[in-house]
């Protein structure tokens, strides 16, 4: 049964046809997304940041339309790095993973990301990873070489056909490595042996890790089947990781495929070059939420279709800043009206955006549309509607989420201004103002200006807003 209003079809660009296409459930009663989560040895920079937007922004529209959705988001929480950082730290790797999950969870939270239905670890899934490796080398598809399991490439004929890329590309971008108990080049590892001083689990190739591609395979299967409706990403997960994943799951389920669409969201790039550590232009969200509202980040990675790559300036985020300033407007305007009681609200055109394939930037457009008619509108039952559609368009992108009057008091940024002085300042003024001493009111708005806050008088007294 199509569930989706207005008879509108949602469509999603799969990157495994290259193509838009209708979606369509294989349950429409339990519609399962999975999406690679974080690795949790660091703060998340904001290219990290967007898929956890963008497939939050999917999940709500999913949820929206159908009466029961999935939705998880994984934690990688043995690797490589991990071990490297618990080592430096001379503690056991839980002690990372646990403090950067939860600083993880928080900074999205900040962004309005909510939390996804199921967060399976990889380090809780260690028997299922053993027991799809030992099916996939009873099929031919991997084998065992000292203390090591490799997927066999050559075993899967449709290797590259997610990426498409060509083997000798493959090869030179997955990086390989070289080593003599391969049977073939591009095969990849899905065990590998521990040192006594790192950690490892007992299998049948002895005490050892899983390689990364393995993990999300198996923590699928284990909590959402052999086939998931959507699996998602960002696009430097496309190869070589979510290939893997591709040629591994099928071979471990008789054929089935992993996921019947692939979603990849593009890079984040600082201006016009690609975010990267070598270039010293990594920009963390922990450090970020102590400067912007979190509704002003979670927009301006929406502000652009999530498949492009998105330039992030400092500018589109004041921008950013400045629209919610409008939209908020638009609530605070409204605020003598009742909204209709209903959280789906949303005008036609709006749900046509988002539907065609997550057009958040059309989508916006057609919200500013509903702020502008609501700043004019005289109609009482019409200017309920419009306060109705605001509220469930905004929630559908997780914005709007607060009261207006907070949102200009400057509650929705993680700032350094303490609203309870600024409230003193402005008594302070009050009273300098009736003892008509106006230097000094005069010095206390200075003061406030000078704190980024903007202070409005009138009949009801004085309102005061974090400037834009």
């Amino acid at each position: 049964m199509n569930t989706q209003p207005n008879k509108l079809k949602l469509t999603l660009h799969n990157t495994l046809t290259r193509k838009k296409e209708v979606f369509e459930p294989a349950d429409p009663n339990r519609v399962t997304m999975y999406v690679c989560g974080p690795t949790v040895y660091n703060h998340a920079h904001i290219g990290n940041a967007r898929p956890a937007v963008v497939f939050d922004v999917l999940a709500r529209l999913l949820k929206r339309l159908y009466p029961h959705v999935i939705y998880a988001r994984n934690i990688t929480d043995i690797e490589d790095k991990i071990i490297a950082a618990a080592k430096e730290q001379g503690v056991d790797i839980s002690v990372v993973t646990e403090k950067y999950a939860d600083i993880y969870r928080n900074d999205m939270g900040v962004l309005g990301v909510l939390r996804p239905d199921l967060e399976p670890k990889a380090t809780e899934t260690i028997p299922e990873m053993i027991a799809m490796m030992e099916r996939l080398i009873e099929a031919g598809h991997a084998y065992a070489a000292e203390g090591h399991v490799l997927f066999n490439v050559p075993s899967y004929a449709d290797y590259g056909k997610l990426s498409g890329r060509d083997r000798d590309d493959m090869v030179a971008g997955a990086r390989v490595e070289v080593a003599p108990y391969k049977k073939d080049a591009a095969d990849f590892v899905l065990w590998k042996p521990s040192t006594p001083e790192q950690p490892g689990w007992d299998s049948p190739w002895g005490r050892g890790r899983p390689g990364w591609h393995i993990e999300c395979s198996a923590m699928i299967e284990k909590h959402l089947g052999e086939t998931i409706d959507i699996h998602g990403g960002g696009i430097d997960l496309q190869f070589p990781h979510h290939e893997n994943e591709v040629a591994q799951s099928p071979c471990a389920h008789h054929g089935a495929p992993l996921a019947r669409f692939w979603l990849h969201n593009g890079f984040v790039n600082m201006g016009t070059e690609k975010m990267s550590k070598s270039l010293g232009n990594v920009l963390l969200v922990h450090e970020l939420i102590s400067q912007a509202p979190g509704e002003a980040i979670r927009l301006a990675l929406l502000a652009g279709h999530y498949r492009q790559p998105l330039e992030w300036t400092e500018e589109g985020l004041a921008q950013a800043k400045r629209m919610l300033d409008r939209l908020y407007g638009a609530l605070r305007s409204l605020a003598d009206v009742r909204a209709e009681a209903t959280n789906d609200a949303a005008p036609d055109a709006f749900m046509e955006a988002l539907m065609d394939d997550l057009n958040t930037p059309k989508a916006l457009a057609e919200l500013f549309a509903i702020a502008k008619r609501a700043n004019t509108e005289t109609d009482p039952g019409t200017r309920a509607l419009l306060k109705a559609e605001l509220i469930g368009a905004g929630r559908l992108l997780g914005i709007l989420e607060m009261d207006p009057e907070a949102w200009f008091a400057g509650a929705g940024a993680a700032s350094h201004i303490d609203g309870e002085e600024i409230e003193r300042l402005i008594a302070a003024r009050n009273d300098a103002r009736k003892a008509r001493d106006f230097a000094e009111a005069d010095r206390i708005r200075d003061d406030l200006a000078a704190k980024g806050v903007q202070i409005e008088d009138g009949p009801q007294g004085t309102s005061w807003r974090v400037a834009s």
